[in-house]
């Protein structure tokens, strides 16, 4: 059977610290490198899983936080990290399913805004699968409401993606009180909306995501 050029594997980190989820990143992206003379049909579209141990990361828009900021956060007892991916400050803990597509634009289609929408479009009809009414906003990510339920955050080098979201299903809100996540001064939800734990989340995304590409995903690893 030929493999659909967009077809993506689906592989369940379970509950991994950030610092080895960026290792397994970097793993996939290069074979994602490395496979760039390959057929379509032979590039290794991912789709990583997982939830992380309480930890603050920023972007590369990362002025604002120096070592001082860095040192009153994991006094807190959250690991820090600074990273390649778009965005300011945000945080990831228990309860939190984090997606971060690895994932060869080229198969699908080369425009980041394109796929920075699909990205919001997918978390929106998943919301929608546990009767959360979520929407777009004019700035990146997903909303109930003036709350953010959905943060997005990419990076994208030679169309080969990785990062990607971090959806709030059963958050402890009370890390984002100690930084302005995202720029955003409003808020952010989470449980109060009935959110699914991350495991249900996750299987509904992937089932919100095959819906929406029109075909199955790969089995899960």
């Amino acid at each position: 059977m030929t493999i659909p050029r967009s077809a993506v594997r689906v592989v369940n980190l379970g509950r991994i610290p950030y610092g080895r989820a960026l290792q397994v990143q970097q793993h996939y992206v290069r074979q994602h490198l490395d496979s760039l003379t390959c057929t379509p049909d032979q590039r290794p579209n991912t789709l990583l899983l997982c939830e992380h141990r309480p930890v603050y990361t920023i972007g590369i828009r990362q002025a604002p936080y120096p070592t001082e900021e860095e040192e009153r956060l994991t006094g807190l007892g959250a690991d820090f990290f600074r990273t390649r991916r778009g965005g300011l400050i945000t945080f990831h803990g228990p309860g939190q399913l984090v997606c971060y597509p690895i994932l060869n634009l080229g198969c699908f289609k080369k425009s980041v805004r394109w796929y920075v929408c699909e990205l919001e479009r997918t978390v929106i009809n998943l919301c929608s699968r546990f009767g959360i009414k979520a929407s777009t906003s004019p700035d990146t990510g997903v909303w109930v409401g003036d709350n953010k339920i959905c943060a997005i955050g990419i990076h994208c080098g030679r169309y080969i993606t990785s990062h990607g979201l971090a959806l709030n299903c059963n958050t402890d809100l009370t890390w984002f009180e100690h930084v302005v996540p995202c720029g955003i001064v409003e808020g952010f939800s989470s449980r109060q909306h009935g959110q699914p734990p991350p495991h249900t989340a996750a299987l509904a995304l992937r089932i919100s995501a095959e819906q929406h590409a029109g075909q199955p995903l790969c089995q899960n690893q």
